[in-house]
């Protein structure tokens, strides 16, 4: 077995045996994988021939993740942006004007 990755949390330990896990790749944690205290990395391991796959798994869920959170589709694009401001600034002149 030859050290993948070293992480902070158990949590995101068990996520990367979860995803290695479901591509057929053994996984070992080992570090403070159960302990009492929530302190310390933990190690994933995986077989020496494995190595190279798990390396690949990782690195395009890295890249998939970087484009998951700049294009949700839930911000608004400067244009969008500029639009509504543009719709404010002209119902906030229209009230005014018929204020007058």
């Amino acid at each position: 077995m030859v050290r993948l990755a070293t992480v902070s949390t158990t949590f995101h330990a068990r996520v990367i045996a979860a995803r290695l896990g479901a591509e057929g790749i053994v996984t070992d944690l080992r570090g403070n994988v159960d302990g009492i205290y929530p302190m310390g990395d933990v190690h994933v391991f995986v077989s020496e021939e494995d190595l190279p796959e798990a390396q690949e798994l990782l690195l395009a869920d890295e890249v998939e993740a970087a484009f998951d959170e700049d294009g949700d589709g839930d911000v608004a694009t400067p244009r969008e942006l500029w639009v509504f401001l543009v719709a404010v600034v002209v119902v906030a002149a229209v009230l005014f004007a018929r204020s007058i």
